[in-house]
């Protein structure tokens, strides 16, 4: 599937309850990704949110099939230095909060407005403060 590029009206990322839900056809979070693409917006997930959410029982095709129509963020160094001071910042620790972090600090270098899908709500208000939208999947 070719990519088109557009000019972006801001950016969605999805958490690992995020595309768990998309891969399971959760109606209303088809349509909240669904609504995002027709604004324009980027549909975004970490490399990390991969690992996390697949399981024995992910549908292979399926993922392999959505993951074609989102931009893949890779996690390198810099990425994890400020995911690390994020964490720092919020006075958690990364033993149990490290993909979380992973997941604020690439909402928070996406162009704006930003929208995060996340069953962590209140872990990623720690981690973002109010500078972007939280929406609990």
């Amino acid at each position: 599937m070719a990519r088109r590029k557009l000019n972006h009206e801001g950016t969605l990322v999805l958490d690992s309850e995020g595309l768990s839900k998309l891969l399971s056809d959760h109606a209303p979070v088809v349509a909240l990704v669904a609504e995002a693409r027709a604004r324009g917006m980027e549909v975004v997930i970490s490399a990390l949110t991969i690992i996390e959410a697949v399981h024995d029982r992910t549908d292979r095709v399926r993922l392999s099939w959505l993951l074609s129509g989102m931009r893949i963020a890779p996690v390198g160094d810099e990425e994890a230095k400020a995911a690390s001071a994020l964490l720092l910042a919020a006075g958690l620790h990364g033993h149990k909060y490290a993909i979380d972090a992973v997941v604020a600090e690439l909402a928070l270098r996406q162009q704006r407005p930003v929208v995060v899908l996340t069953s962590d709500v209140a872990d990623l208000t720690k981690l973002c403060g109010g500078q972007v939208r939280l929406v609990a999947v």
